[in-house]
């Protein structure tokens, strides 16, 4: 009988040779393989086998964008506005992004040279990462911290240093603490202010400081102002608006936050010439161009949405408020953030990890927060909780956790028995 051509050839003296089974985990690059999942996707994974969950979890605006910014995406898809754009993203929007980052940082960038727009800030980031990082220089950054950062440092070749910050110093990020931080080797630092999961901001005359340090040890800085919008008893400074910094200051911002435009992945990148060029040379060979409806409703949001953006900041504070008092009345040691969405109580009184304490939140009481831990050594201790969702849901939220706290925890969530 004809022997299949697609069979695998007999060995001479061994017989059948059993067909090749591809190890796909081997092809896998080593740097990738390492890699943690993120620790809030992983708890996430968990909730969305649940039902009947309030989340506290995800950092998304519980606010719908608004009409007009929607209608002018509408528009511009019945006009047939659905190709491709500029790699660098579209001219009247780069003008805009200009003329917005001078009124809210008062540095301004050319359009045509010193900005970028790209799919999120995350998207920005990433490049920005890829197109200073050397393999083995290292990049340092606040801790606990955003969870791209580490990652992202690790995918660019870098390696990741986290400066720890403390409760007891309401998460400040530390000059003094991070000239220790300063060898050879080290090219830049990752600043995030307002901070997430923190809600922290860097006070002026640190920010001086930290300026000073980078000047002297001729660190880039990659600024992570998307929160820049959302404060609440004091304006956003941007550290690219000190002397001698701007030049060596890469600033990222984009809609999904303030705008409630988390699906439109719009972002951008302001600063020095040669950096954006570098940058556009990693986004034109993996992205391309940014969406060009998102694109178009951009230049709506930036030319026409200041007024929404300052209505949904009042109701964040309101909200920040509420849950702010919410859980320091059931016992919980908690800072009134002073930006972005989001607190971080402390659960020392309790006894329990962080993974434990929000395990344990969700299944008994079915409200999600985020361990502290996804963000990092530091946030062990803490969690996250967003005050982004409706008020009606944290509300439901609050008294869930409160009768789950006066069962659990008798003695540590009544007043009573605290004083």
């Amino acid at each position: 009988m004809k022997r299949s051509t697609m069979e695998p050839a007999p060995h001479p003296r061994r017989g059948k040779i059993l067909p090749f089974v591809p190890d796909g985990e081997s092809w896998v690059a080593r740097h990738v393989r390492d890699l943690p999942r993120s620790g809030i996707r992983d708890f996430f994974d968990l909730v969305q086998t649940m039902e009947g969950i309030v989340s506290l979890g995800i950092g998304e605006p519980g606010e719908c964008t608004p009409w007009n910014i929607r209608e002018q995406a509408i528009f511009a898809l019945e006009l047939g506005k659905t190709g491709y754009t500029s790699n660098i993203g579209l001219p009247r929007l780069r003008r805009a992004i200009s003329r917005y980052m001078e009124r809210l940082t008062g540095v301004r960038y050319d359009p045509e040279e010193e900005i970028l727009v790209t799919v999120g800030v995350s998207e920005a980031l990433d490049c920005a990462l890829r197109a200073i990082v050397n393999p083995g220089e290292q990049i340092l950054f606040a801790e606990p911290s955003y969870v791209a950062y580490s990652p992202g440092v690790v995918l660019a070749h870098g390696v990741p240093v986290g400066v720890p910050t403390r409760f007891e110093d309401t998460f400040r990020l530390r000059a003094e603490e991070l000239a220790e931080k300063a060898r050879p080797g080290v090219k830049a630092l990752l600043l995030n202010s307002p901070a997430n999961p923190t809600g922290t901001m860097v006070k002026e005359e640190e920010l001086e400081k930290i300026a000073g340090i980078c000047r002297r040890e001729n660190w880039v800085v990659l600024s992570d102002e998307i929160y820049a919008e959302l404060t609440y008893e004091k304006p956003h400074r941007s550290i690219a608006s000190l002397p001698g910094m701007k030049e060596r200051t890469i600033v990222f911002n984009g809609l999904s936050k303030a705008f409630a435009m988390t699906g439109f992945r719009l972002g951008w990148a302001c600063g020095p010439a040669p950096l954006i060029a570098a940058m556009v040379k990693i986004h034109q060979y993996s992205m391309l161009c940014a969406p060009i409806l998102s694109q178009e409703a951009g230049v709506e949001a930036l030319e026409h949405g200041a007024a929404e953006v300052e209505a949904m900041r009042r109701i964040y504070q309101k909200k920040r408020n509420y849950l702010w008092r919410s859980l320091t009345a059931l016992g919980f040691p908690c800072h009134s953030p002073e930006g972005a969405f989001y607190l971080f109580p402390s659960i020392a009184p309790f006894g329990l990890s962080s993974k434990e304490f929000a395990l344990r939140l969700l299944r008994e009481a079915l409200v999600a927060v985020v361990p502290g831990t996804a963000f990092g050594p530091s946030g062990e201790g803490h969690l996250r909780c967003s005050f982004s969702p409706r008020m009606e849901e944290l509300e439901e939220a609050v008294g869930r956790l409160s009768r789950w706290m006066r069962k659990s925890f008798p003695k540590k969530s009544d007043p009573a028995a605290r004083s």
